[in-house]
């Protein structure tokens, strides 16, 4: 009987561990896409630990080389001004041999310290010292879990230099009639920057490195096209609207979907702009649709954003049941602003010359790369690398040049708006 009851026990502690991964304020347990239960499936190996921050946020990530199930808990965190501690066990994981503890003294954290508090259970302790709050969510390809810290900037950091130098309010020009018609050839006169409240952009072109992102039928790789893509945007900001402009690649090289946004929030980004090609199983898709982060409305979104994210429909409805709590700093309305002048005017540029391109509108979906930025983002897919039309279009470089002006246009006509 003794036995019955212990085995009893066992399961419904088994079982209260199976739900889908639910934020909590002090204890949470979360487990995550385990094909295997806990009893049988080998430990999680963790080999990487790193971070991004600047004074109102710190992005820590942890790379396995499995999916893991977690548990968290907080010591005096939520006292403002006081230092605390929050920790994260890893169930069933083990230390790699090169993960050390890391100082980050940015006035949210001290730095995150790590080690085999037992056999099978890793320990994860970030020592704060000011935050607000703190996320948690995964993504896959490799397993991560990233954990977003977030609080007010103390006044003593607040006045230190931001990592990117701010913009200057204006760029004095000499008058043209005081230079020579050689020196006039030689100096490029940058435009005037516009009076806005947005002064520094990230060009996020998707994919890139041994991600080659959507294949076309004839070999195109949206990596490439993409980056064609962000390269020409980055010269429009910056010489038509004087704008500082930070791209997360500006070659062909990997960049992972969470260091993107913390590039982001780190150099203060007013705006995030991710260009994408799309891809779809229907080899008649076509058209050009820019997405903001929320919830998927239809299969087809959550499918476009499994393929984005790198990841299974399985793991974005997973993903969907936190992004919510994820939403908490994210503008979603000025989301959907940005999203829908950039939509506007991407197809009108494009349709000046294919008149059948199709509209395909706004919308929202759940994005890993967009997870956590805390400026207006917005996903823009340009056309269809699985349609034969659009994919000889994409390799265009007169298309790329077409939807580089197109997502510009958008842009300025949403900073215009602002003014």
């Amino acid at each position: 009987m003794n036995r019955y009851l212990h085995t009893l026990s066992c399961l419904l502690i088994f079982c209260l561990l199976m739900p889908l991964p639910v934020m909590a304020s002090k204890k949470k347990i979360v487990a995550f896409s385990e094909q295997t239960s806990a009893s049988t499936r080998p430990p999680a190996v963790l080999n990487e630990m790193k971070h991004w921050s600047n004074p109102d946020y710190t992005r820590i990530s942890l790379e396995f080389d499995r999916d893991v199930t977690w548990e968290t808990h907080e010591l005096g965190k939520g006292a403002p001004g006081k230092p605390g501690r929050v920790y994260i066990d890893l169930k069933r994981t083990r230390l790699g041999k090169s993960v050390k503890d890391i100082t980050i003294g940015d006035g949210l954290l001290k730095g995150a310290r790590v080690g085999q508090y037992k056999p099978e259970v890793v320990r994860v302790v970030l020592d704060t010292e000011n935050i607000k709050d703190y996320k948690i969510f995964p993504l896959s390809d490799p397993a991560r879990l990233v954990i977003d810290v977030r609080g007010e900037r103390p006044t003593e950091i607040s006045r230190l230099e931001p990592v990117v130098s701010a913009m200057p309010e204006r760029v004095v020009v000499p008058k043209l009639d005081e230079l020579s018609a050689e020196t006039e050839k030689k100096i490029k006169i940058p435009k005037k920057p516009l009076i806005s409240k947005i002064r520094r952009i990230v060009v996020d072109p998707g994919h890139g490195g041994h991600d080659p992102g959507a294949v076309g039928a004839s070999g195109l790789q949206e990596k490439d096209v993409v980056l064609a893509i962000g390269l020409k945007l980055r010269e429009m900001f910056k010489e038509e609207l004087g704008l500082d402009v930070v791209m997360t690649r500006s070659t062909d090289v990997f960049i992972p979907l969470e260091e993107r946004t913390a590039i982001a929030n780190k150099v203060g980004a007013d705006l995030f702009v991710s260009v994408h090609a799309n891809a779809a199983s229907n080899r008649a898709a076509s058209g050009i649709e820019t997405y903001y982060l929320n919830l998927a409305k239809t299969d087809k979104v959550a499918q476009l954003a499994a393929k984005e994210n790198g990841t299974s429909l399985e793991k974005v409805s997973v993903l969907q049941a936190i992004l919510f709590d994820l939403m908490a700093n994210y503008k979603l309305n000025d989301s959907a602003h940005l999203a829908d002048e950039v939509q506007k005017s991407l197809h009108k540029k494009i349709r000046s010359r294919y008149s059948d391109v199709k509209n395909l509108g706004v919308k929202q979906g759940p994005f890993y790369v967009l997870v956590g930025a805390s400026m207006p983002s917005i996903l823009v897919e340009t056309a269809f690398l699985s349609n034969a039309t659009e994919e000889s279009r994409l390799n265009d470089p007169a298309y790329q040049a077409m939807a580089a002006e197109g997502i510009f246009e958008g842009v300025r006509s949403y900073i215009i708006s602002l003014k």
